[in-house]
């Protein structure tokens, strides 16, 4: 038997007189960029998202650039962000010129934890004036940036509230997590000061290329990012700022539209999908070996099924033998990453981070996959660690 990680063709087969219909009255209309299907996904969006305003852009790695920009991230500013994550997290900060300052990770749900965030900000940072500064390099710690990662939210009453002792912004990552939850029902993006999400194909929400969208609340903030995404300028020909060209365009808008119909849907087979997992991995009497993703209170959408394992690159050399497909997220941590080396973070200060790259593996989760299927990856994981 053969499982994908992913299988893009079953998910369009659903969809695909939908689809083309839409895509075939984009073209008719001539309209390709910042037209009326972009503005209707904004619309629906923040709607989802419980967001008062949404702002389409051209991928979400441009979401979080924009977004940082938008707060006037620059040299000399550090974000806090965790060190396990999609390269783009940390990489957008050195793009502006800016410092991530890594904080460990919360081992159960591989989300950045507030106890090492409170940890960092009162052991090595003291406030000078308006500004928190950071004592071992100088830098003037502006934001928080957490990632709600493989679809599950990280805790944010608790960074909101380091951000409110500290007066630190708030950027949510939340590429993976459109339509997660916090217990009380809030939801991703829509509770720091921007959230920022990916339409990355492979996503929960995906496109058929790159896309992106931010999320705010905030009125004025919304129109400087709509600016920003057209080089910076609210007319036509006329900038106040340098912005940069991070528009969405009519196609994917298009494409998303259809898509957003069936999210939830979808989102209730990776649900079902991990459930199943639990308990066939359960039943399998593998935990020894096995630890599977622990979702806490809320709603998990399960952008990824991740598993923590022991011998983990054997395991998936032998599953990828077997015709099962997996991936790791992440092989190496951001602050062992070679374009981080001059940032002098100590390894030694993200013991969970360091253990999640050794040891995580994702499974295939897609909502498409079969029960057959399921239980064949679970029997291959059994038989690896079988007598």
């Amino acid at each position: 038997m053969q499982v994908p990680l992913i299988d893009l063709k079953a998910q369009y087969s659903q969809i695909r007189d939908e689809v083309e219909q839409s895509i075939r009255t984009v073209c008719d209309s001539q309209y390709f960029v910042l037209g009326p299907n972009v503005a209707e996904l904004e619309r629906r969006i923040a709607q989802y998202s419980q967001a008062r305003y949404a702002i389409g852009v051209s991928s979400g790695t441009d979401a979080l650039l924009v977004a940082l920009t938008a707060l006037d991230v620059g040299p000399g500013d550090e974000i806090v962000t965790t060190p396990y994550s999609f390269f783009a997290t940390a990489g957008v900060i050195a793009r502006l010129g800016a410092r991530p300052l890594f904080c460990d990770i919360d081992e159960p749900t591989f989300n950045l934890a507030p106890s090492a965030v409170a940890s960092v900000l009162s052991g090595q940072c003291d406030r000078v004036g308006a500004e928190l500064v950071n004592t071992r390099t100088g830098g003037r710690v502006r934001a928080i940036m957490p990632v709600h990662l493989f679809g599950q939210m990280a805790d944010m009453d608790a960074l909101l509230e380091i951000g409110r002792q500290h007066r630190l912004l708030v950027v949510e990552d939340a590429a993976q997590a459109i339509g997660a939850e916090l217990g009380d029902g809030r939801r991703a993006g829509s509770i720091g000061n921007i959230g920022c999400f990916s339409f990355f194909p492979t996503k929960n929400l995906g496109a058929f290329g790159d896309a992106g969208m931010c999320v705010v609340n905030d009125a004025e903030l919304a129109e400087r990012i709509r600016a920003l995404r057209v080089h910076g300028g609210r007319s036509e020909y006329f900038h106040a700022e340098v912005g940069g060209n991070f528009r969405l365009d009519e196609l994917q808008a298009a494409v998303l539209l259809v898509k957003l119909n069936y999210l939830d849907r979808w989102t209730k087979a990776r649900q079902d999908n991990a459930a199943r997992y639990d308990r066939l991995i359960e039943d399998a009497e593998i935990a020894e070996f096995v630890t599977t993703p622990i979702a806490k209170e809320g709603r998990h959408i399960f952008n990824q099924y991740v598993i923590r394992v022991q011998r983990r690159d054997e395991l998936q050399s032998y599953l990828a033998e077997q015709g099962i497909r997996t991936a790791i997220y992440y092989p190496l941590a951001l602050h062992e990453q070679a374009c981080f080396a001059d940032l002098g973070h100590d390894s030694a200060n993200f013991p969970y981070a360091n253990r999640a790259a050794a040891e995580t593996l994702a499974l295939p989760i897609y909502p498409e996959l079969s029960g057959e299927q399921l239980e064949y990856v679970v029997a291959g994981i059994a038989a690896f660690y079988g007598p």
